[in-house]
């Protein structure tokens, strides 16, 4: 086993030296450092939302507004271009749609991570710090969320060939994902590369994998409750309204993303409490000696 990375602390974070040389005390974390049970880091990541509610509130909303405003002015491009043309128009909103969520998961997983990180530290991010803080790190974040993306979508493909193996698909990829949970609270926390953060990470989620992995798909379960009423509400309005078709791609893609963006933003606060709890049950970083390091 790898001896623990005392060179980052309680965590990195990309703590900018001018903020670590404050003369202001830090603040205590909003959840202690300590192993965290199942239950707790179900719950613990919506503590973390509320004590930076006016961050994670302006970088999900900023991400939503933006994102949407792209996939129309893409969609009507396309719209104009092709005079019209319904299979144009719907082929231009799925494919600009997609686009934009996977860069919205890749910003806000980046810059949660970061805020989340830096609270463990005593430190208050607000979202440009966030953003900073992703960006200095941005390569092997890209990196991780291209396979993110590449290994859902392998694990999912194989699995529908048979309706029957779905479920089992779901199970496996839960797996996968359990396996890789901590990446990017590793990669910004201990500002290491893809490569080597995956397999610290896999060493972290030794003994842990298959509690991760419920805790997976119990947010799934979690996220597809959100779903129904993201997008029944625009289906409901367009009711009321008319299924005027600017109107109904408008609230769609908005859904879709409001969904998105709840999820990733929890998601990534409960992959920086898992990372801290494994570091304390792996390394001992809960554990605090007089007079020596963390």
């Amino acid at each position: 086993m790898r001896p623990p990375v005392e060179t980052v602390g309680a965590v990195g974070a990309g703590i900018d030296p001018a903020r670590r040389s404050s003369s202001l005390p830090p603040t205590p974390p909003t959840v202690p450092v300590r192993p965290l049970r199942f239950r707790e880091l179900l719950d613990e990541p919506f503590a973390l939302i509320q004590a930076h509610l006016r961050a994670f509130a302006v970088l999900g909303g900023g991400a939503l507004v933006v994102g949407v405003l792209v996939v129309l002015a893409f969609t009507g491009t396309v719209s104009h271009l092709t005079d019209g043309s319904d299979a144009g128009t719907g082929w231009a909103a799925v494919l600009s749609t997609a686009t934009c969520v996977w860069v919205v998961r890749l910003v806000l997983r980046g810059a949660t991570t970061a805020i989340a990180l830096a609270d463990f530290n005593g430190v208050r991010y607000g979202v440009l710090d966030g953003l900073r803080g992703a960006s200095h790190h941005a390569g092997a974040l890209i990196s991780a969320q291209i396979m993110f993306t590449l290994s859902g979508v392998g694990v999912l493909l194989l699995g529908s060939i048979l309706i029957i193996t779905y479920p089992l698909a779901l199970i496996w990829l839960s797996n996968v994902r359990a396996r890789r949970f901590v990446t990017e609270p590793v990669i910004v926390a201990e500002g290491v590369g893809f490569g080597v953060a995956v397999g610290r990470s896999k060493e972290l989620m030794h003994g842990a994998v298959w509690s991760t992995a419920g805790l997976w798909l119990t947010q799934r379960l979690l996220f597809a409750a959100l779903a129904v009423p993201a997008f029944g509400i625009p289906f409901f309005l367009t009711d009321v309204s008319g299924t005027h078709q600017w109107a109904v791609i408008t609230l769609l893609v908005g859904g879709c993303l409001l969904v998105v963006v709840v999820s990733e933003i929890v998601e990534a606060n409960s992959r920086v409490l898992c990372y801290i709890s494994r570091r304390c049950v792996r390394e001992g970083l809960d554990i605090r000696i007089p007079g020596g390091r963390r």
